[in-house]
Parts: C-alpha cells; structure tokens; sequence
C-alpha cells in the first residue's frame, strides 16, 4: 500500500515555558477535507500570544498534539464534498487567498449563536486548540469560517489581520470609544498596533502606555499623541482604554487613568490576577471594565473591509516555518516587534 502525502508542521508536545521547548517538529498526514471544509496550501501564518499561552501550558489543551497557530494564509488547494467555492467567494479563482482564524464553529443553534454573540458559544472550538491550525505546509478549514482577504497586502502583512486585527478591534470596539475620544492603549504588540491605527483612521487621540523601547518608537511613527512607560500616567484623562498586555497590575492603573464614564476593555484570553481594586478611585463615577472573548465572523468581515479601505501597516517580524519554535521564545521574552509571522521553509 502506497503512503499518502506528508507535511512537515510542529505540535505542542509537552507544554511548559517556551525556551524549554513545548514544540515538536513532526512529519504528518496531509489532511483532508472533509464535507463542508475546504484546505489551504499556508503561505504564512502568524505567531500569536495565544499560541503562546497554548505552548506554555497557561490554557490547557484541548487535545494532544494540536498543530498551532491561528492567523493563517493559504492558497485554495481543495475543497470538500458541499462546498460550492465559486459561491462562497465570487471570483476567487483556483489560487485565491484565504484567511483561517481563531473562531473554528459553533453550534449554530444556542441563544448565544441566535443573538449574534456566537463568540460566546459553548461548543465553540478554536483553531489550533480543538483543531490542527497553520504551522504546518497545509491546514482545512470549515468553509463557512474562512475569510476572504483585501488585496493590496502581503501574504505576511495578512496573517496578523485575522487574530492580532481581528480581535483588536472587537476589544476596541467593546471599549465604547466616542467619536474623536481619547484612547489608552497599554501595550503595543501584534493586536495593539493595528487597533491604534484604526483609532487613529476614525479620528481619537490616542495614548500609548508600554514598556519596550522599539515598541515606544513604533507607536510614535504610527501617529500616537504620546507614548509612555506601562505604568506612567496619560498626560489627559482618557475616554477609553484597551489592555492587550496580559497583565493583571495594569488594570487598576488603566481603570484610574481614565474620565468620568471611562470604559477598559480587556483583550485576550488570558491575564494574570488583577490586584484589589479602590472603588473611589478606580470604579466610581461610572467607571467601567469590560472582558473580550474571541469574536464574531461579523467582527471579522468588518475589520477586513476597514483593512481595505485604509491601508494599514503592518509591522512583521519573519521567521521561516522550521524556526517556530525560536519565534515562540522570542515572542515570551518581548523580543519582537510588530507581529512575528512563520514562512514556508525555503525550497531546498
């Protein structure tokens, strides 16, 4: 019997802190698609903070051996049984772009799914956590959860789009920023630098707060009004606050930055315990802080079109596939700036 084809790809083998190495390069079946899925032949994938705390073991796995990565760009390679490509995505052609991102299904059918909040939906499963994600030389994906993706981009510039962008701006969508606000951003990696620059396109203020150097300087070319230490106070009350750094310490200090009717909203899906917060200082006056989960396609497709319409940059750090281990370890010890995004390994 002949061996089907094999793809190199990594799995989370033994989670624990990145420079102990989690990953596990491996050598496994080109998966198949199955009815209603579609597969993409990845032409770059980005390294997200979740996979990190996937790697580490800060969320616990789902299954064994999971192939990671979650901001994924392929090229259309074959669709399964029930999918009518053409109709999904009208012109796309045999070698279109598409996007895989966090958000893998839902049931469809719960009260949170009927409401428009499918993010919340308990069977809701993730990629690269319940399914295979995108390091690896070809992922599927469920058709109705693939994105189409703007032109005018890089394969590189695109993968951050579909979690870092994605998920970004429903955590600045969900910190109730007025129009022409004033924004903190505490933080400034892959999520926080392309949310800063959709504020800044739909004309806030906005503030940055963050601790790396090279971070500090990317926010400043990228527009910001001022740019400061993690822990430093604005130079203005702020009207709205998004928290990408997954630090717990932060969130009393940004809840006290900010106006009267200040909101926080929290990105990512995991954080370190907050500290005791002080009610008169930190609540009071209809001071609010709210949590982000996941997102909604809907979220999706309107990130997408605002890339689209304003062309936003995109700062990449590049790393060849056999190096995703190196990028994870980078990724824990804040060495990259922008977002660090995996390449298929060079023809050899």
């Amino acid at each position: 019997m002949t061996a089907g084809p094999v793809m190199s790809g990594w799995q989370v083998a033994a989670p624990g802190p990145a420079a102990g190495g989690p990953l596990r390069r491996v050598e496994v079946p080109v998966p198949e698609p199955g009815p209603g899925q579609v597969r993409v032949r990845v032409l770059a994938c980005g390294v997200c903070r979740t996979d990190l705390h996937l790697a580490e073991g800060d969320l616990a796995p789902h299954r064994p051996f999971t192939i990671p990565g979650h901001e994924v760009v392929g090229r259309l390679d074959a669709v399964g049984p029930g999918v009518d490509a053409a109709a999904l995505w009208p012109g796309l052609g045999p070698d279109g772009r598409l996007g895989i991102a966090w958000l893998a299904g839902t049931d469809g059918s719960c009260r949170y799914c009927r409401r428009g909040h499918e993010n919340l939906c308990p069977a809701s499963t993730y990629t690269g956590w319940d399914v295979d994600g995108g390091y690896a030389e070809y992922a599927v994906v469920s058709a109705g959860y693939a994105y189409r993706l703007p032109s005018g981009y890089g394969d590189g510039e695109l993968a951050p789009l579909l979690c870092a962008g994605i998920v970004g701006y429903r955590a600045l969508r969900r910190a109730q920023l007025p129009p022409g606000g004033r924004l903190g951003i505490y933080g400034f990696g892959a999520s926080a630098h392309l949310a800063a620059q959709v504020a800044l396109a739909e004309g806030a203020t906005v503030h940055v707060m963050t601790r790396s150097a090279d971070a500090q300087r990317l926010a400043t070319e990228l527009g910001a009004a001022s740019v400061t230490g993690a822990y430093d106070a604005p130079p203005e009350p702020l009207d709205a606050a998004v928290l990408f750094a997954p630090v717990g310490e932060l969130v009393p200090v940004a809840l006290e930055a900010l106006d009267r009717g200040g909101t926080l909203s929290i990105a990512g899906i995991h954080l370190s315990d907050v500290p005791t917060l002080n009610y008169q200082r930190q609540l009071f006056q209809e001071r609010s802080v709210r949590s982000t989960t996941a997102n909604t396609r809907a979220d999706g497709r309107e990130f997408l079109e605002i890339a689209a319409r304003h062309r936003l940059a995109v700062t990449v750090a590049a790393y060849p596939l056999a190096a995703a281990d190196q990028a994870l370890t980078d990724l824990a010890a804040d060495r990259v700036t922008g977002a660090a995004v995996l390449f298929p390994d060079p023809a050899s």
